[in-house]
């Protein structure tokens, strides 16, 4: 590669960074963690100055060579994230932006085919520069946030004119591409809140509408945008809701059939609901019933459902289903699709629910969340819909209440009249009580749990549940006082439920906290899950079990609660674990090539599922019903030794 710069302009800053470069490579023969503060200050003014780009650019091999990314994770450029490259450019301070920015201009050239690095192939640094890219499509229009325009020393403009940069290189139409697959692996997952992938869905759209981006050849994005704002021919055109709600007046019962099959099929296809959907379901209520079934996708199940219950579904369509709600059809859907209803107290708890009063408290919380469009009480019935509808498809974000979401996932799909005492005792008394040990514990008065503050980028019925049941856990966890074992072996059956193994084993010695017969944790693991030595017994109810979370470079982030759901032969014949995460995102990449995979491997809606050695390889606890054991010692040496070289290689090094 040249180091000639195109632009004269800049010569001044080429010159102070060639300068500050050459003593870099001085001072690291001297001192091997001489810092690179001198080349960082002068990379920020060469960005900023006309022809910089270029000029670093043809610099790349000389800065890698210099050792600029030494010591830090853009040494290792294989192990980078999008999402967190993203926040490197636009949220961190100068020295970790111009870094970024460094890094990704090498990946460019490497992309390029211009420079060669041996930690990352063309392919995979031009797919991780078109996701950065999706991540920041608000900057298509070429102009700044505030937040942006607001960040010292010129890094929003450095920002605007590196991502310039890579579009002229990379192109719009791969960014789009990337950013409607991103999309799609998401729905794959099926997850409650939707909001930040119609974000998407909306960026990509003003995409697709902007005469100065070419757009020619994007049917997957056109597909997309017209699944959520155009999925019908009354609506193709995005004509509004009045309007379209104008048009059903004129319709006869053949077009509303066919506003009806287009809407279930767009919806059950991706598991995202148009706004323009209710409006149509609403307007069918009362005349045209009977093709309710058909504006919600029902197979006989469904429909047996419907005709069971046909008061009470009709009421939540009435009360529940807006616009504003849009995503509680699907839940509904898939309430009656799970034949959830046929449990006889699921159906009175939803009667309860329908007329329950709302705390001050609560209607307060709700209304800053989630608006003024409707009263408090519908955006928590929705939300109730959606998590009996979609249970593995409730989040926790970021915040530390994995424990107690997997139990409001378990319940939604386990015992879900259970879940609706909870939830009315939460919404209506600011109350939740539950029993340790024969003690009643009440939430009220309790501590802060984990979470130190509300969690409020959650679901209507975690936003409100959620903070009760992390202060229980904390505190059943305190009544536990010293004992000699890893304290959820008593907290998880009391808090869950009696399906919870009372069998329990955990990888590490508590008094020491370093491992403690791996070999035998594995195997009994095995033993108790794994069909070929268990005795072929499936996962009846699902288990709560903690793993060791590592990052794509597998060292270790920290433990972390998920549910085992079952274990199952994929279609190569290969013994796999399925999981809920509750997590956002279950698509996790590991390290060791052990990466999660949420779909290709007989995965349903809202699991992940990894290969039984690689996901044992991560197991830290795990409960089992001890009278159903099996045998252990029949397991492969050669499977055992090789989980525990995963976990030796990852998270363990050091135990």
């Amino acid at each position: 590669m040249t180091s000639e710069t195109s632009e004269p302009a800049s010569a001044p800053w080429v010159e102070a960074f060639d300068a500050a470069l050459n003593r870099l490579v001085e001072a690291r023969q001297l001192d091997p963690l001489a810092p690179r503060s001198e080349v960082i200050e002068a990379a920020r003014g060469l960005l900023a100055a006309a022809g910089g780009l270029d000029a670093l650019y043809a610099r790349v091999s000389a800065i890698e060579s210099a050792g600029v990314f030494d010591h830090s994770d853009w040494a290792r450029p294989a192990i980078l994230q999008p999402a967190l490259a993203e926040r490197s450019l636009r949220q961190a301070e100068a020295g970790i932006t111009v870094i970024e920015a460094l890094s990704e201009i090498r990946l460019l050239a490497v992309a390029m085919g211009d420079y060669f690095h041996p930690g990352i192939s063309a392919e995979r640094a031009r797919n991780f520069l078109t996701q950065v890219m999706a991540l920041n499509l608000d900057l298509l229009s070429g102009s700044m946030t505030e937040a942006d325009r607001q960040r010292p020393e010129g890094l929003g403009g450095i920002v605007l004119a590196l991502y310039r940069h890579l579009l002229e290189r990379l192109g719009y139409e791969s960014i789009l591409d990337s950013l409607v697959d991103e999309v799609q692996r998401l729905l794959v997952q099926r997850p409650i809140q939707t909001d930040s992938i119609k974000q998407m869905i909306n960026q990509i759209a003003h995409c697709l509408f902007d005469p100065a981006i070419e757009t020619a050849g994007m049917d997957k994005a056109a597909r997309l945008v017209r699944g959520l704002f155009g999925p019908t021919p009354g609506c193709r055109e995005d004509p509004g809701l009045d309007v379209y709600g104008e048009r059903l007046l004129a319709m006869d019962e053949a077009a509303l059939t066919a506003e009806a099959l287009a809407f279930a099929s767009a919806m059950h296809e991706t598991g995202l609901v148009s706004p323009y959907h209710p409006v149509l379901l609403r307007h069918l209520r009362g005349q045209w019933d009977h093709l309710i079934p058909a504006v919600l996708g029902l197979s006989l199940t469904g429909r047996d459902g419907l005709e069971c219950y046909t008061q009470l579904v009709h009421t939540l369509i009435d009360e529940a289903l807006h616009p504003e709600t849009c995503q509680a059809v699907y839940g509904l859907a898939m309430v009656l699709e799970r034949g959830t209803l046929f449990g006889p107290p699921v159906a009175a708890g939803l009667w309860r629910q329908l007329a329950l009063p709302l705390s001050e408290q609560t209607s307060a919380t709700l209304t800053a969340v989630f608006g003024t469009a409707h009263p408090p009480r519908v955006f928590l019935l929705a939300g109730v819909l959606s998590l009996l509808g979609q249970p593995l498809g409730v989040g926790q974000g970021n915040n530390p209440t994995c424990q107690s979401v997997i139990g409001v996932s378990m319940w939604a799909g386990n015992d879900a009249d259970y879940l609706l005492q909870l939830v009315a005792w939460a919404a209506r008394d600011d109350e939740v009580f539950m029993r340790f040990e024969g003690q009643q514990i009440s939430s009220r008065g309790l501590p802060v749990g984990l979470a130190k503050q509300a969690p409020m980028d959650v679901d209507p019925v975690s936003l409100i549940l959620v903070p009760h049941l992390d202060r229980i856990y904390v505190e059943m966890g305190r009544l536990c006082g010293p004992r000699g074992d890893d304290l959820h072996r008593w907290i998880n059956p009391e808090m869950y439920g009696w399906w919870v193994g009372h069998g329990f084993r955990v990888v590490t010695s508590v008094e020491t906290g370093r491992i403690d017969d791996h070999e035998g944790f594995l195997r009994d693991f095995y033993a108790c899950y794994h069909p070929y030595y268990n005795g072929q017994l499936p996962v009846i109810h699902p288990q709560p079990a903690g793993i060791a979370v590592t990052d794509s470079a597998a060292r270790l982030v920290g433990r972390h609660a998920i549910t085992i759901t079952r274990v199952a032969l994929d279609a190569n014949g290969q013994m796999r674990v399925y999981f809920f995460n509750p997590n956002n995102d279950s698509g996790q990449d590991w390290g060791q090539d052990i990466v999660c995979t949420i779909q290709g491997h007989g995965e349903r809606h809202g699991e992940a599922s990894l290969e039984f050695a690689e996901f044992a390889s991560r197991l830290f606890v795990f409960h089992y019903d001890p009278l159903e054991l099996g045998d252990g010692a029949s397991v492969p040496e050669t499977d055992v030794a090789h989980a525990v070289e995963l976990a030796r290689g990852s998270w363990a090094i050091a135990l």
